[in-house]
């Protein structure tokens, strides 16, 4: 078939008319999203007279009142974008007073993001926008309106949960990353300040149902609040944690002694009050003789400075005569250091080692034998010798009655001169300047605070006696008139009593006694007795002890310190009678005194790393009751002689004794005792069983500043004022009511002192009847 070419070209332009009207659509219109059904409306004249109003004028384009910036558009999650169906296509809210739910139904379905809403979310809410938004404006809009409302929306695995604020912290939200939005949570490491101290100024800007925690362990911050708030958290932190906060400087002595200057600018400078800002600590360094400064502030910093180059001047009339006086050091003893120092002098002669000290410090090695005299503080001499260390001396100076600490010690070596003042605690020095910045750069660092050490010592003792005794007794005669007297008597303890009580029945032995009684006896020279015929004896005796001691002591360290608690108990030694005038004779004896109780001597030695070694004799004595001998009364003694070391704060068994004994005795009558059955009644006997246990426990804190001692100080006064306080007597109506003493309040009687958290002790904790361990 073939086509016309007429009615070709008479179709042709119609087909391309009603293509192109095809092709031109009309732009698409801005969505209304109203509270009706929660259903976005495409036709805006359904939505009342007002928006028929406004839908008639022509609708110019809205002026952004708050443009959105790049970041601001990087809020909404890539994950709602990409669901978002409806992208940046504007939509217009009018929700007014609407039902909360509803709200969120119809921003799901105009911005296609998926809600969840927890049962508790329940409300009106007004969400009106003059003019057209952008969907995921919509969505921050929201947000923002909720969150005025106490609710909080949290994405989790792509889907946003509305719950309460308080709840929000609790789902698994995401962490803290840049242009992201909701409830997040962000971890802020500190470098300069404290995180415990921030918290207190960070907590009034964090939202009140929100966490702020400090981790003391690595010095950060952990928060959990809104996106936008963290940024800002974020900025303050920034302007706190700063290195200006902490400022040092280093600044070198040309002309004076660092310490000596050191000691002056920090006590012009210091401060009181809590003012972190105003606080400068200024130490000097003995070695280099430079000048440490720590403050809050750089202005405290330079202040320092200036004041320390002020007084690092040269002296215009310079002096070979100095008084140095000492913080801790004991100017006797140090004085005899330096003497061995100076001098090389020693029990062997003199050191060639200290010869090189002495010619690098410029002294002469000719004349370094020198002369020493010690004085008292009278000035009368009082011996010569030779004395090493601090106080342990050799040679032949007598004994005084004074120490070397005591005394006022001169001696002249090498071109120096030093005289110790005890009373003062000084040291006098003669010497060339660059021998005396020598000889200081010595006296500074041997003049250092020593550490203290608080020994805790546990005695733990627990012993078990466990005896049984059986025996019978008999008893025949006449002795109303003329007649023979028989019996056994067995176990130690008579049937018939004792002179003092001849006629009661507590003389008898302890235990179980059954007997047969037939009035009583008259005894020549006794008296009436009962007159028992038979006795049968039972006895089963359980005993046990648990003794737990706790003796602390605190001492220098390596200096020997002993603490004793307990009695001085004569024991007899000897006795002796003098003959008197006459007929008469004086009876003597001889009484020695010993301790008995517990006994502690240590001597604690600190190394370089904090290592304790103890010197230790340990004793604990007690007298037995349970066990009486003629010669006088017996003593248990348990004692432990060693050395150890142990760390700082380490507990250790130091020793102990695990006994068990097992004792038998058996009183009999020949052959009548071997007899079967019957031999029974002719024995005695007895049976026990003991078992010791006893451990000894240490534990040595050290002590290196007055901080350390003050938190175990108020431990121990709490402990003893809360015994106190347990044992205050109880009401009686038959007596006036008085009140025991009892330690006064902390703040009362250690002023400026603070409640710190009880540091772990050994001691006994007392547990109420009944309670379980």
């Amino acid at each position: 078939m073939k086509w016309s070419v007429p009615p070709f070209r008479t179709v042709a332009p119609l087909l391309l008319l009603a293509l192109s009207a095809c092709s031109s659509q009309e732009a698409a219109k801005p969505l209304l999203v109203d509270s009706e059904l929660g259903q976005p409306l495409a036709d805006t004249r359904r939505s009342g007279d007002t928006v028929l109003d406004r839908q008639r004028e022509p609708m110019p384009k809205p002026a952004v009142q708050h443009p959105l910036t790049n970041s601001a558009r990087g809020h909404a999650p890539a994950a709602v974008k990409a669901r978002n169906p409806l992208g940046d296509q504007p939509v217009q809210l009018n929700f007014v007073d609407a039902d909360i739910q509803a709200v969120v139904r119809a921003l799901s379905r105009a911005t296609g993001q998926q809600f969840l809403v927890d049962p508790r979310v329940k409300g009106n809410l007004t969400l009106v926008s003059e003019g057209q938004v952008p969907a995921h404006q919509a969505y921050d809009m929201l947000l923002a309106a909720l969150r005025m409302q106490g609710f909080s929306v949290v994405d989790v695995g792509g889907v946003a949960q509305v719950v309460p604020e308080a709840d929000a912290k609790l789902l698994g939200g995401p962490m803290y990353s840049a242009g992201s939005s909701g409830m997040q949570t962000r971890t802020f490491r500190l470098q300069y300040e404290n995180a415990v101290n921030l918290i207190p100024v960070l907590r009034p800007i964090v939202s009140p149902n929100n966490p702020i925690n400090a981790y003391p362990g690595n010095n950060s911050i952990v928060i959990t609040d809104y996106a936008e708030n963290l940024a800002r958290v974020a900025q303050i932190i920034n302007g706190i944690d700063t290195p200006s906060a902490i400022d040092t400087d280093v600044v070198k002595v040309q002309n004076g002694i660092a310490v000596d200057i050191a000691a002056m600018v920090g006590e012009l400078l210091e401060t009181q009050g809590a003012d972190q800002t105003q606080k400068i600590n200024v130490v000097g360094d003995p070695r280099s003789n430079s000048i440490i400064i720590r403050s809050g502030s750089p202005e405290r910093t330079e202040l320092a400075r200036n004041l320390i180059y002020k007084l690092d001047n040269a002296q215009s009339n310079p002096s070979n005569m100095h008084v140095v006086y000492l913080r801790n050091a004991q100017a006797g003893k140090l004085a005899q250091s330096l003497r061995g120092l100076l001098t090389g002098e020693s029990d062997t002669g003199v050191s060639d080692d200290a010869r090189g000290k002495l010619s690098a410090m410029g002294g002469n090695s000719k004349n370094s034998q020198g002369t020493s005299t010690a004085q008292n503080s009278s000035g009368t001499p009082t011996g010569s010798g030779v004395q090493s260390g601090y106080g342990q001396t050799s040679g032949t100076t007598p004994s005084t009655g004074n120490t070397a600490s005591d005394q006022n010690t001169a001696f002249s070596a090498g071109g120096v001169t030093i005289q110790a003042d005890a009373t003062t605690n000084t040291l006098l020095i003669s010497a060339p300047d660059p021998l005396y910045r020598n000889l200081r750069e010595v006296i500074d660092m041997l003049d250092q605070r020593r550490a203290q050490v608080v020994i805790e010592s546990l005695i733990v003792e627990v012993g078990e006696d466990d005896a049984t005794e059986f025996g019978v007794q008999w008893q025949a005669g006449n002795l109303a008139g003329k007649g023979a007297f028989g019996g056994v008597n067995l176990g130690g303890s008579g049937i018939n009593g004792t002179p003092t009580s001849p006629t009661s029945v507590d003389v008898l032995p302890k235990g179980l006694n059954i007997g047969l009684v037939n009035g009583t006896v008259d005894i020549p020279g006794i008296g009436k007795v009962l007159d028992l015929k038979v006795l049968a004896r039972a006895l089963k005796s359980k005993g046990g002890t648990n003794v737990l001691s706790t003796p602390n002591l605190l001492t220098l360290d390596n200096e020997a310190a002993s603490i004793f608690v307990g009695q001085t108990i004569p024991f007899v030694t000897g006795s002796y009678v003098t003959g008197g005038g006459g007929t008469s004779n004086n009876p003597f004896q001889t009484v020695q005194r010993e301790e008995v109780g517990l006994k502690l001597n240590v001597r604690p030695q600190i190394s370089e790393g904090g290592t304790v070694k103890l010197d230790i004799y340990q004793e604990v004595s007690s007298v037995d009751s349970r066990a009486s001998v003629e010669a006088g009364t017996v003593t248990n003694k348990r004692a432990i002689d060693t050395s150890i070391l142990l760390d700082d704060g380490q507990i250790m068994v130091m020793g102990g004794l695990l006994q068990d004994g097992y004792s038998q005795s058996n009183d009999a009558v020949p052959w009548l005792s071997d007899i079967p059955g019957l031999g029974a009644l002719f024995r005695n006997e007895k049976r026990s069983v003991t078992k010791t246990n006893l451990m000894v426990f240490l534990r040595p804190y050290i002590i290196r500043d007055s901080e350390a001692g003050r938190s175990i100080t108020l431990n121990r006064y709490e402990f003893m004022r809360r015994a106190q306080g347990g044992l205050q007597p109880e009401h009686s109506w038959a007596m006036p009511d008085v009140q025991a003493p009892q330690l006064p309040a902390v703040e009362k009687a250690i002023p400026g002192a603070q409640q710190q958290g009880p540091r772990a002790v050994i001691r006994a904790v007392p547990v109420s009847s009944g309670a379980r361990p």
